[in-house]
């Protein structure tokens, strides 16, 4: 098969799997068989935010990637607490999210948002935890490592368990939208140094929370139903709509979400010259971001080497069959592991092989939370 047309055959679409209910089973996953992970010479976990979208798939991908723990401490807010959910065959209770809960916790995965974790993190620290934080709070902080395990490793090369002191550290988790765009374009910007790069993002509502995904569900039984849609989560029909990404808009016209792209991509790449622009939209999708993405390289780069560097890239899969027209989509690449990448081609309106543009699709909850941090747990061991 010529490699314009190729597809991965072993990307098979299997639908998105969510459950917003308190007692959450995790025996029943996506695997056909739950290999236990229980060790006793392995790490205590800490799941913050255990009861949220990401929360919850922190459980899930622990348990898929076999993840060593001697015991898990599942925390949550005050409302939360005193409620019991299920994983790996055992039982367990929320407990109530409060500076003792990090007493004797080695690893603390951090997902119950930016406020919390500016109050907490540096708690657990102190208590000597590593944090791995999923929220914005200290990805800017030049203290923090900023991390893609595929992307930049180094970057934390210096913190793991065995080197600890008395206190531990914080590693932050980049923003979705950010992971799942460099999960692309690095490989490409080893080989040619990317220049500038335009990013539009298509962001589903699993972005936004469990709230969101399920106000999208919501929506569109009232939309077909012919009723006013439901909306509380954000101000304006979402259910076959399309609109800004709801961020905050900043004085120079982007949204947070836009800069945390353009601030996060140069820190990770450690190159605050390359130029980079953002479009960030919210799409009526229920979990799994898209992008497309224009990239202008300092070398000459033609189609063909770029393919062949994608397909040989980690955490990337490439669906590129132009005489189907078939490319990545969000439904391809829910509850997946890997981030999808076709649509590749030269931009015609540069000279010279300098330009490209591609099109990825990643899974938000998955690579683009809960699977990054996870990976930068295992970095920790």
């Amino acid at each position: 098969m010529h490699a314009s047309a190729f597809v991965h055959r072993n990307y098979l679409y299997h639908p998105p799997i969510f459950s917003s209910c308190r007692r959450v089973c995790f025996a029943s996953c996506l695997r056909s068989t739950i290999r236990m992970s229980l060790k006793e010479d392995g790490p205590s976990v800490a799941v913050v935010g255990v009861t949220g979208a990401v929360g919850q798939e922190f459980l899930q991908v622990l348990s898929d990637r076999d993840f060593p723990y001697r015991s898990v401490r599942m925390l949550a807010s005050r409302r939360s607490a005193g409620h019991h959910l299920s994983f790996e065959g055992r039982e367990y209770e929320i407990e109530e999210l409060v500076p003792e809960s990090f007493d004797g916790v080695d690893i603390a995965l951090f997902s119950a948002g930016g406020s919390v974790s500016r109050d907490l993190a540096p708690v657990a620290v102190q208590r000597g935890a590593f944090v791995v934080d999923n929220s914005s709070a200290f990805r800017m902080d030049p203290r923090v490592p900023l991390v893609i395990p595929e992307v930049n490793p180094d970057a934390m090369a210096h913190i793991s368990l065995r080197k600890r002191g008395k206190e531990g550290a914080i590693i932050a988790n980049p923003n979705c939208s950010t992971i799942i765009c460099l999960m692309a374009a690095t490989p490409l910007h080893r080989h040619a140094k990317v220049v500038r790069m335009v990013v539009s993002t298509y962001q589903a509502a699993s972005g936004a929370g469990a709230a969101a995904m399920e106000e999208l569900k919501l929506q569109t039984s009232e939309v077909l139903d012919g009723k006013q849609p439901t909306c509380k989560i954000f101000k304006q029909q979402y259910a076959f709509n399309l609109f800004s990404h709801n961020a905050p808009i900043l004085s120079n016209g982007y949204n947070e979400e836009e800069m945390k792209l353009v601030k996060e991509t140069r820190k990770i790449w450690d190159d605050l010259s390359v130029k980079v622009t953002a479009t960030c939209i919210r799409v009526p999708v229920m979990r799994a971001h898209a992008e497309s993405i224009n990239l202008q390289f300092e070398k000459p780069l033609d189609e063909d080497t770029a393919r062949q560097i994608l397909e040989e890239a980690a955490g990337l899969v490439v669906i590129d069959d132009r005489s189907s027209n078939l490319f990545p989509t969000p439904l391809e690449v829910s509850n997946k592991d890997d981030v999808a990448v076709g649509r590749i081609r030269q931009d015609l309106s540069q000279e010279g092989n300098h330009g490209l543009d591609i099109f990825v699709c990643g899974d938000q909850i998955r690579k683009g939370a809960a699977l990054n941090a996870v990976q930068i747990a295992e970095k920790l061991l």
